[in-house]
């Protein structure tokens, strides 16, 4: 039934595949030869001066073989596009979204080149459930819970967490966050959806930034969605630690940052401020 469906998708050839020319082997080489013959005799009739309404037929004509021939070529290179393996085709879906799943079938249908029924027609047959199903199944997980700040402390909403592992959240830019005039989201929220992340993802009571090494990478515009991810590589001293975040636009990295983080452990914490120094 889906490659059924799949099918209708297909570009229609102009020009039928079993039609033959006798003399030009395959209809577009008795177009191309046709067309240069009506070019010879418009260009012809303009030397001798001859009626203008004969040139202006020839010239329709000459336009249509020659509309013929390019949109035959151009449906080939479409139908190539498209004939790639399902199979393959079904490798890459799930590799991307193993490595983001949080795509859009959008963002998918740009990175595999076909169209959008077909992405959801392969996420069908692969199980793999829309998007909103997804974040839906990622907040039912069971996650540790955060302890160095409340849950409305933290920028986004966490849909995955590894204390002094890793964490994900997720944070829409809505009008509040992005500049009337362009759309573009402010980066100090970018900032602190990656800095509360970073504190979030530490397994202590108290957990406070010491330095961040930040970089903007390109704009987050209005209605996007940014996936911060979380890493913790421990330093040497026991009370720090060195948090790497990857904030992301579909498979776009938008923002990274580099956040020490200065942790109570077994001592009183020593940095006096909030979790924005």
């Amino acid at each position: 039934m889906f490659a059924k469906f799949a099918d209708t998708t297909k570009p229609k050839r102009l020009f039928p595949n079993n039609l033959v020319c006798p003399g030009f082997g395959t209809p577009e080489a008795f177009a191309l030869v046709a067309s240069a013959f009506l070019l010879f005799i418009m260009i012809t009739y303009s030397s001798f001066g001859l009626r203008a309404r004969n040139n202006f037929y020839i010239l329709n004509w000459y336009q249509v073989l020659n509309f013929g021939i390019v949109h035959t070529y151009l449906s080939k290179v479409v139908q190539v596009i498209e004939r790639l393996p399902k199979k393959q085709r079904h490798q890459q879906l799930l590799k991307h979204m193993e490595d983001n799943p949080f795509m859009t079938d959008r963002e998918l249908t740009r990175l595999l080149k076909v169209s959008i029924q077909t992405i959801r027609l392969d996420r069908m047959e692969l199980g793999i459930p829309e998007l909103r199903e997804r974040l839906k199944l990622m907040a039912e997980r069971s996650y540790d819970p955060v302890r160095s700040l409340q849950a409305d402390e933290v920028i986004g909403e966490i849909v995955d967490l590894q204390l002094d592992k890793s964490g994900i959240s997720i944070f829409e830019i809505s009008e509040e966050h992005a500049f009337a005039r362009t759309g573009i989201a402010r980066g100090h929220h970018l900032f602190a959806q990656a800095n509360s992340l970073a504190v979030a993802v530490i397994n202590d009571e108290v957990a406070l930034t010491a330095t961040a090494d930040i970089r903007f990478l390109r704009p987050v515009h209005l209605g996007e969605k940014c996936i911060a991810k979380a890493y913790v590589r421990r330093a040497g001293q026991r009370s720090k630690a060195k948090v790497e975040v990857f904030s992301y636009v579909g498979d776009e990295l938008v923002f990274e940052g580099q956040f020490v983080i200065h942790h109570s452990g077994n001592e009183a914490a020593s940095i006096e401020g909030g979790d924005e120094h």
